[in-house]
């Protein structure tokens, strides 16, 4: 048997995006009047992916992942373009 703080320790850091039949079941459990808090914990998944997950099928009627920005990735290039033309002193 788990306790919560070990439970919780476990899932602390985890960046895993849910499968298509955990986001199904979220949205299961919600449309049968689960509260968040037992949502979460039925499916040991954080609050906040719950709640987010519930608030996205409300406004746009779909639970499928997006695709990420690529902000990140262009900022980490044009970083790296300026620091390689800096005058030489």
């Amino acid at each position: 048997m788990q306790t919560t703080s070990t439970n919780i320790c476990e899932r602390m850091g985890q960046s895993q995006e849910l499968s298509e039949f955990k986001r199904g079941t979220v949205i299961g459990c919600h449309l049968c009047n689960k509260s968040i808090c037992d949502i979460s914990w039925l499916l040991n998944i954080p609050r906040s992916t719950v709640s987010g997950l519930i608030t996205k099928w409300k406004r746009l009627g779909i639970t499928a992942t997006q695709p990420r920005s690529e902000r990140g990735q262009h900022m980490l290039e044009c970083t790296v373009c300026r620091s390689c033309q800096l005058p030489a002193e």
